[in-house]
């Protein structure tokens, strides 16, 4: 039987503009201050990249529109004599999508204060660009300062250079912070520089730059749970958004129209090269005795866990995979991410009935979300399936529909196989932010990597109790 859906009506790392912080592991006060160094003594390199730039940093800051009321604050510089900041979308995202209750100032290394306005952004990579607004009658406040340049993309970095982050971390002061250029991270969808240096919250949208002072990426995440390991978008992505939208209008309005473009530009290559890949196959002589759609790590990262060898009760192995970054939209809702997840069971020591009893258990355990103010209840259908080698299957589909941002959902694919009486497969997958043809495709897709493991000598005793 094939799986069917009816029409539907009506997604690891943080943003710098949302740390959270996990807890260290406690030290004795003399050992830990033993093992704390002293500062670092900022490099003659630092000083001058710094001097050389301050008059193109500024820090970013959303106000309410009735008072002075700070909403936000991050940071950005200068690209051009005209005028032109760049940042990170997620620090100016409530005046893109709240214009008519917040606005955008900036305030230079020396003091000087004025406004600003949004002419385009890029989701996907998190960056934005601004332009300073000038009094009626007046120069813009910022002229003659200069603007920063990009290094070339046919002159890479390598491993190991030093490169300089600048902005106004947590509101205290314009900062300097020299790291590390450690290449590109693995298994990322998109190009993410991992920088090897401490970027606090504050300094999202900062500029990061070589030597010679160019600009080479820009601050937008970190790990806060793990030591400098730092996240950049690269500057060639920044500088193709300057060139693109450098004479755009200033948006004035709510900009759910121009979101929802580029998120259904970006969900359609994602769920495209996702489809595309082959689920892994079994290890060569595994004892399993299910097929599971275990993905490519291409841009998803895997792990597992199981029960002890020895344990006396229901045993069985986990695993999950997932993307590390998502799209930010705004305080509440992140999507364009996939995320999976798979557990094997066996029950042979407890027995059909109490099997029964927990592997349904742990179905319903399952969460589909729920109404919210950003996406509508889940639509669920749900139905006995056969995968394409004979397994059976009890599938359910459930979609969610964005309010805001139409012909986006998010899925979530719960399977179960129902072959065998102590042995059993439960797998989850999900999609936020999809459009709903691929949805459906995304489902067909999880679906068919379901199966039996291919018996071999190895194990086809063990499989005597299972598949039928």
């Amino acid at each position: 039987m094939a799986l069917g859906l009816i029409c539907l009506q009506a997604l690891w790392v943080l943003s710098l503009g949302q740390p959270w912080q996990a807890s260290a592991q406690p030290q004795p006060a003399a050992a830990a201050a033993s093992a704390v160094p002293p500062p670092a003594a900022v490099s003659a390199t630092a000083r001058r990249v710094y001097e050389s730039a301050r008059s193109q940093l500024l820090q970013i800051r959303t106000l309410l529109k009735s008072q002075d009321s700070q909403a936000s604050v991050g940071s950005g510089f200068l690209v051009s004599e005209e005028g032109h900041v760049l940042t990170n979308y997620h620090v100016i995202s409530q005046v893109a999508l709240e214009p008519d209750r917040y606005r955008l100032r900036y305030a230079s290394t020396d003091g000087q204060e004025g406004q600003l306005e949004l002419l385009d952004f890029d989701v996907r990579r998190d960056l934005a660009l601004l332009r300073v607004v000038a009094p009626k009658g007046a120069e813009p406040g910022l002229k003659n300062r200069g603007s920063l340049s990009f290094r070339p993309v046919s002159q890479p970095l390598a491993k190991g250079d030093r490169i300089y982050s600048m902005g106004n971390p947590h509101d205290v002061a314009f900062a300097v912070v020299e790291g590390n250029y450690n290449g590109l991270v693995e298994r990322s969808f998109d190009a993410l520089i991992y920088y090897s240096g401490s970027i606090n919250a504050g300094m999202s949208g900062g500029p990061v730059v070589d030597e010679a002072g160019r600009v080479v990426g820009v601050n937008v995440s970190a790990m806060f749970f793990a030591q400098q390991m730092s996240f950049l978008v690269p500057g060639e992505y920044a500088q193709a958004l300057l060139e693109r939208s450098r004479h755009a209008k200033p948006i004035s309005q709510p900009a759910w129209g121009r979101l929802r473009e580029q998120l259904l530009a970006y969900q359609e290559e994602l769920s495209t090269r996702f489809i595309a890949q082959p689920w892994q196959a079994p290890a060569a002589g595994s004892a399993d005795i299910y097929r599971l759609p275990v993905p490519q790590e291409l841009f998803m990262r895997c792990w597992g866990r199981g029960t002890p060898a020895d344990s006396k009760g229901l045993e069985f192995q986990r695993s999950q995979c997932r993307m590390e970054h998502a799209l930010f939209i705004d305080g509440r809702l992140q999507t364009g991410y996939l995320s999976m997840s798979h557990e094997v069971y066996d029950g042979a020591k407890l027995g059909p009935l109490r099997f029964a009893k927990q592997y349904s258990a742990s179905f319903r355990n399952e969460r589909l979300g729920r109404d919210d103010k950003d996406r509508t209840a889940p639509f669920c259908k749900e139905e006995f399936v056969s995968s394409k080698e004979g397994l059976p299957l009890r599938a359910v589909v459930c979609l969610r529909a964005y309010r805001k941002l139409a012909g986006l959902h998010d899925l979530s694919v719960l399977v179960t196989t129902v072959d065998a009486s102590t042995q059993g497969a439960l797998g989850r997958f999900n999609a936020a932010g999809v459009s709903f043809d691929n949805a459906l495709k995304l489902s067909a897709h999880y679906l068919e990597g379901f199966g039996w493991t291919p018996k071999t000598p190895s194990n086809s005793n063990n499989n005597s109790g299972g598949a039928k």
